[in-house]
């Protein structure tokens, strides 16, 4: 790997912040699709006209779980998948003189929420402040554009890399990850990857992250008048009842002697959610049948295997509770069943990105362990390639008015730019 040249190097950022403005434009384009889970065509087809601006060629890679379950990185999906192809692009140079590198970021978002508790509308990206707010501002569209901006700052710059680039845009980051293990193995592996997705709210670099699974569990209690409602029983707060059942879990996974030492010094890294919950049919009547959907960490040292087992014998121990006397109980797995991941932060990608972050923002990229997860750990787990997670100042993701600061943004397209000229090399365009 050669340093770049002086020159190269400020034609590079030059042309990034010529291109700022564009960037912003296309950030607000790209929020204003409402990506939710089965709702991602419209940022897709958005990212394929991106890559067609960029003179390469989008591809469609499907999600096929047929093809994908007997992987051990496959979650079981929530959706049918037909409609909803992840968009690839693949950049070929004249001559291969560097390393090849994949540049990654999902356009899946997760629900607005309540929407009239949003400032201004989530899918109309506004500017406050030096920032953008929008649903999927943050997490991880802009980390999605300052990749495409790199890209585009090397060719204003006049120049391209000298080794094979790949730009993925997948789905179901959000819940399964299926969409990005079906574009990671439908293309070559490259030598290293980098997904710019948002940190802590300060410039961090992932470290680590925990695994985690998806449980949904059902029960059918027996419906009764409010008047005789002790000859029932309550399936809403007999399911209230199973998930109290998951805090006293919570509190042993985060036992010193159970977190690994990626994580020691972060309080509570091992979350059980309550995300979901829903039920009833009239207020007067004891209600037939609940149904919670429940998020459960992985910790390092841990497997998703073992802590599903964990959740089949929590459920059915709690089934034996008194307030369920009469109730039927169902357990399912949807979403995630994901294994935890550790980064190599001594990977030559990720010092190379530290280096470069600094030398453009004056800032540090922290190590970030994180008590939720990524793309990245495909790469790692399945691949052993190296991964460089890293991305702009995201506020309130998943949250109300979700916000990227826009200078945060702009440092991590330098950044990426110039790491990608010096792995892949460069050559006139």
């Amino acid at each position: 790997m050669q340093a770049l040249d002086p020159g190269a190097r400020r034609a590079i950022l030059e042309a990034v912040d010529e291109l700022r403005a564009e960037s912003i434009s296309m950030l607000s384009r790209l929020v204003r699709c409402p990506s939710t889970l089965g709702n991602e065509a419209s940022a897709l087809n958005e990212m394929a006209r991106i890559y067609e601006g960029l003179g390469l060629t989008p591809q469609r890679i499907p999600t096929v779980p047929e093809a994908l379950e007997g992987h051990p990185g496959f979650s079981p999906p929530l959706i049918p998948y037909d409609g909803r192809d992840n968009v690839v692009a693949v950049f070929t140079p004249r001559e291969t003189k560097g390393k090849s590198l994949t540049l990654q970021g999902h356009v899946d978002v997760v629900p607005e929420g309540a929407a009239d508790m949003w400032e201004t509308p989530p899918y109309e990206p506004a500017i406050r402040d030096g920032r953008m707010c929008g649903r999927g501002a943050g997490d991880m569209k802009a980390g999605i554009i300052s990749y495409v901006t790199a890209f585009r700052a090397l060719q204003r710059a006049g120049l391209q890399p000298a080794a094979q680039v790949q730009m993925h845009s997948v789905i179901e980051e959000e819940c399964t990850g299926n969409g990005a293990l079906a574009a990671m193995l439908a293309l070559p592996r490259t030598d290293a990857v980098i997904i710019p997705e948002p940190g802590p709210g300060l410039p961090a670099m992932y470290s680590a992250e925990v695994g985690v699974i998806w449980a949904w569990v059902t029960v059918s209690g027996r419906p009764a008048h409010v008047r005789d409602m002790q000859a029932g029983v309550n399936a809403i707060e007999a399911a209230s009842t199973i998930a109290a059942h998951f805090k006293e879990y919570e509190s042993q996974m985060n036992r010193a002697e159970n977190i690994h030492a990626s994580f020691h010094g972060v309080n509570h890294p091992v979350n059980v959610n309550l995300g979901t919950i829903e039920g009833g049919e009239w207020n007067s009547s004891v209600p037939t049948r609940a149904r919670i959907g429940l998020r459960v960490g992985v910790m390092m040292g841990n497997s998703a295997a073992a802590v599903k087992a964990d959740i089949e014998r929590l459920v059915a121990k709690a089934a034996q509770d008194e307030k369920l006397r009469g109730a039927k109980v169902k357990l399912e797995f949807k979403g995630f069943m994901a294994e935890p991941c550790v980064f190599d932060m001594e990977a030559p990608i990720v010092k190379l990105a530290k280096r470069h972050f600094t030398d453009v923002s004056g800032a540090a990229l922290r190590d970030y362990p994180s008590a939720g997860l990524t793309d990245g750990r495909h790469f790692v787990l399945h691949q052993g390639t190296p991964v460089a997670c890293f991305g702009p100042d995201a506020q309130d993701i998943h949250g109300i008015d979700e916000s990227v600061g826009l200078d945060s943004m702009h440092d991590i397209s330098r950044t990426i730019a110039l790491t990608m000229a010096e792995w892949c090399g460069v050559e006139k365009a």
